[in-house]
């Protein structure tokens, strides 16, 4: 339990699994101020109403983000800087998209799967740092898809240079936009595990603070929002069939489930000194071997730099 009033960030937060993080955090402990971020204010609003309502913690409250607009996320790190806050003790960096009908792009003309998974959090986390208390978290949602062996039923992960991740050639591919979109998403997620290493890496070098970065497997959760620009067959199947599966198969999980896994990355004292490591839901398990790949993770901190500036 945190004896002083703290904040903590979820992007995301109004629905799926930020909302079941941020009700399972602001029921254990009315000492978190809960700031949930998200593009749409009126379901921010109407997501913090819940929250409140269901957790009898009156400390929770929204602030605008849109992960796809680089101005968007300097304007929410400077309006978070002005607001008088409790301390910011944790970052949950939890919204996602996956696009299989068309390419999508952000405000800034990014491929938009790369551009908000990766070069948003990626933004907002390093803007947010000297923010922190000296002992703060941040945690970022990769996938259990970003590893080939797990046979998630997904293609496998292609880092290339991360400005075709983020101006993609168009011109030559003869693959379905489908494969394409879900080879973006899996690469994406590979990419939040390259920021957490070279994150963590970086704090223990250069910085006295005890910031902790970690990254988590929420496991498949059938129901949520990631598949709104599935087919409508698909959308159904995703909502009322697959999550049957969840009696069923290790790491299907309920958003329930792993909402609680989530929020236990933010609260549970015994992650205090853990960083730079990769959790399945409770369990502290390897990422893929490619998400290892030191080369990989530089380039990609340097051209995300560059991008973001």
């Amino acid at each position: 339990m945190s004896q002083r009033k703290q904040t903590v960030i979820i992007t995301g937060g109004n629905s799926g699994l930020g909302y079941e993080c941020a009700k399972k955090i602001a029921m254990d402990d009315k000492n978190y101020f809960v700031v949930i971020a998200c593009r749409n204010g009126a379901k921010a609003k109407k997501a913090a109403d819940s929250l409140i309502q269901e957790t009898n913690n009156t400390n929770i409250t929204t602030l605008e983000l849109d992960l796809s607009s680089l101005a968007s996320i300097r304007n929410f790190a400077s309006n978070f800087s002005k607001m008088d806050y409790p301390p910011l003790y944790a970052l949950v960096c939890n919204a996602g998209v996956q696009f299989i009908d068309k390419t999508h792009y952000t405000k800034d003309g990014f491929e938009a799967t790369f551009g908000v998974n990766h070069l948003g959090h990626f933004l907002l986390a390093n803007l947010l740092l000297e923010q922190m208390t000296h002992s703060g978290r941040i945690v970022l949602v990769s996938s259990g898809t970003h590893d080939p062996l797990k046979r998630t039923g997904m293609p496998a992960p292609v880092f290339a240079d991360p400005r075709l991740l983020a101006y993609p050639d168009q011109s030559s591919s003869n693959e379905a936009i489908s494969l394409i979109g879900r080879r973006r998403y899996t690469t994406s997620k590979l990419c939040n595990l390259y920021f957490t290493y070279e994150l963590a890496d970086r704090i223990k070098q250069q910085t006295e603070k005890n910031i902790t970065v970690n990254a988590f497997d929420p496991g498949m959760m059938p129901g949520t929002g990631l598949a709104q620009s599935y087919t409508p067959f698909m959308r159904f199947v995703w909502k009322y069939i697959l999550p049957v599966l969840t009696l069923f198969y290790p790491n299907v999980n309920t958003v329930r489930q792993s909402g609680k896994a989530l929020a236990a990355l933010v609260t549970d004292s015994r992650h205090n000194q853990t960083t730079g490591k990769y959790f399945e839901g409770n369990k502290e398990i390897k990422s893929s071997v490619l998400s290892y790949n030191k080369g990989n993770r530089k380039q990609l901190w340097k051209a995300s730099v560059e991008l973001t500036s």
